[in-house]
């Protein structure tokens, strides 16, 4: 999106011509996912419209299935295609962009496809919210002590910033909603954060590892460093470290990995998966494919030997040089290369608590969450959406969270299906607990 959107604004009318290929109308600002599903921030407003941003771009909902850089053609899958049985197109182009960013590293751990949860979209992020409040619910209608136990343990595996950030925001927002319960007591919850190295939050500031650590721990949160997750069967998320949890929430943020279209395309790949890429953002060996971000393996030349780090801190710089390059290649002109030095990193903790180690200073507490929602603030794109999310945070000072859940956004026809005779009498899912497999409900769904 940045790219595109730097493009439209350097490119003459008439100059060319800037095709976006996306399955989403909309980006999410990945970072605000924790405040959203903590019900902090409205969704609307941690997502950002393609069509109003990219207003001198046309913009293709669909999803890109291969690429034949020999031939300039892109196969693209689109939404038409998916609802009248139309066959892929075919497009051409002059210069082309790898954008496509990460998905979820999930491991053949028994059980984690059918159960985990994700948290890399503003879907799931919704989603959690409705289940954790959607777990209170049961705890609180029910008086068998096992299933109330199971409800009440809410495991996240990764420890890394979508994992920390996630549970802290959604431990403060459950301890808040526990107030309106009567027989439902923020001593009853166990939030429990496995992460199989010996420290959170890889990226940040030893010392601040440490604090993040400690702080979890003082709210009461089990953090578990070097263990992980053997299997989530039957309700219980089974530890190596021999720890046996009854629970129907697994949160499962234990990294990413480069989007699997890039092994479609015949392009050169790391190890890792990603695009060998120059300083200069172009793909190495060839002559008008371009890749930044997540899924691009850019060398680092502030740091010689290793590559640009998959954050959003590059990412964003490298669309901008990438948006340059391209116009330059298009005049005539020399390309430049993406040269960066990390500015540093922040983390929420929750409300009021964080971490931050910027230009080599370290802040914790309320300075760091004030410097994380500062910094956020100044990357989401558009006046619009900046002012929208000021003001949420503002209401929301000065009012409590809301905490309603709306699970039957999840599936808004079962209702209707079920006043229509659909299903048959006695086995249609109340609104918001349908199972989406059809077999055996994820951990927390409700069983017909």
């Amino acid at each position: 999106m940045f790219t595109a959107l730097r493009l439209q604004r350097k490119l003459r009318r008439g100059e060319a011509d800037v095709v976006v290929v996306e399955p989403q109308p909309y980006m999410t600002y990945q970072p605000f996912l924790p405040e959203a599903a903590a019900g902090v921030l409205s969704p609307r407003h941690v997502v950002v419209p393609l069509r109003r941003v990219l207003s001198r771009c046309e913009l293709i909902i669909g999803e890109v299935r291969s690429i034949d850089p020999t031939k300039r053609l892109a196969t693209v899958s689109t939404l038409a295609g998916a609802e009248d049985g139309v066959g892929p197109v075919e497009l051409a182009y002059d210069a082309l962009v790898l954008a496509p960013g990460s998905v979820s590293r999930t491991l053949p751990v028994p059980g984690l496809a059918e159960h985990g949860i994700g948290f890399t979209t503003v879907e799931e992020a919704i989603g959690l919210r409705n289940h954790v409040l959607e777990q209170m619910d049961i705890a609180s209608s029910t008086r068998d002590a096992e299933v109330r136990a199971a409800a009440l343990t809410f495991v996240f595996v990764g420890g890394g910033f979508a994992g920390v950030e996630a549970l802290a925001e959604l431990e403060d927002m459950a301890r808040h909603a526990s107030r309106y319960y009567h027989n439902v007591d923020r001593d009853d919850m166990r939030w429990v954060l496995v992460e199989a190295s010996d420290r959170l939050l890889p990226e940040v500031d030893p010392e601040l590892s440490r604090y993040a650590v400690r702080e979890l721990r003082r709210r009461g949160v089990d953090v578990r460093l070097g263990t992980r997750l053997e299997s989530c069967l039957d309700r219980t998320v089974a530890l190596d470290d021999g720890a046996r949890l009854a629970s129907r929430t697994l949160v499962w943020t234990a990294g990413v990995r480069p989007h699997p279209v890039l092994a479609d395309t015949g392009l050169p790949l790391d190890e890792r998966g990603r695009l060998c890429s120059s300083p200069t953002l172009k793909v190495q060996g060839t002559e008008r494919v371009w890749a930044a971000g997540d899924a691009a393996a850019v060398p680092d030349l502030t740091r010689p030997g290793q590559d640009c780090a998959p954050n959003a801190q590059h990412a964003v710089r490298q669309a901008r040089v990438l948006a340059d390059n391209i116009v330059a290649e298009l005049r005539g002109a020399p390309p430049k290369e993406y040269r960066h030095a990390h500015v540093g990193s922040v983390a929420s903790l929750g409300l009021h608590k964080g971490v931050a180690h910027v230009h080599g200073r370290t802040f914790t507490g309320w300075p760091a969450w004030f410097t994380h929602r500062t910094y956020h603030l100044s990357r989401v794109p558009t006046v619009n959406r900046k002012a929208r999310i000021m003001a949420e945070w503002t209401l929301a000072g000065l009012f409590k969270r809301e905490i309603v859940s709306l699970g039957s956004l999840e599936h808004p026809r079962a209702g209707f299906e079920a006043a229509a005779g659909v299903l048959p009498p006695g086995s249609t899912p109340r609104p918001g607990n349908a199972s989406p497999r059809g077999d055996q409900p994820p951990m927390g769904r409700t069983e017909p």
